[in-house]
């Protein structure tokens, strides 16, 4: 028999049972957003700017300087900087080394690496965040060290650090 006081203390867990066993149907654990990104790289990688902006929503707000340059604002804007990207990429090789996902937000670490029509090869390790709404991108931030892109950029050979962060194996 359970007295009153092991019953009031059980109360509280008992009120939680419906929602925790509704939470142990669903893996709570399963990536929902992070296959929106594989689906973006991949479609980048093929540079198809189309296959990139239908994971966006018509108001994404893209910063993709650290803070260098003004946030790109809106799909038609970032069509545009893709745009102006995609001719003086000959293959790029980027990648996403770890990720994690909370509520509507993607964090990600990886790099951008790439190769120029011109010959330099580029490599700019990153982290950045994705904000959703629904499945879509709604704010894109990335954070990096303009520095080593222009050093690249200009001729300059990948530095040992950035070589051993590129070495790491990719998710």
């Amino acid at each position: 028999m359970i007295d009153r006081r092991t019953l009031a203390a059980a109360l509280p867990a008992l009120a939680l049972a419906p929602a925790l066993a509704q939470a142990k149907d669903t893996d709570m654990t399963a990536p929902r957003l992070y296959p929106v990104l594989q689906a973006v790289i991949a479609a980048w990688h093929k540079q198809d700017i189309e296959g990139v902006l239908v994971h966006v929503t018509d108001d994404i707000i893209w910063r993709n300087s650290s803070g260098y340059a003004p946030a790109i604002r809106g799909k038609a804007a970032m069509r545009k900087a893709l745009q102006g990207m995609a001719p003086i990429i000959k293959t790029n090789k980027w990648r996403i080394f770890d990720h994690a996902e909370n509520d509507n937000r993607l964090f990600m670490e990886g790099v951008d690496e790439f190769w120029l029509t011109t010959g330099e090869h580029v490599a700019i390790p990153y982290a950045g965040s994705l904000e959703f709404e629904g499945l879509l991108i709604k704010e894109w931030r990335e954070y990096f060290d303009g520095r080593i892109s222009a050093a690249m950029k200009a001729g300059q050979p990948m530095t040992d650090e950035v070589r051993e962060m590129l070495s790491r194996p990719a998710v």
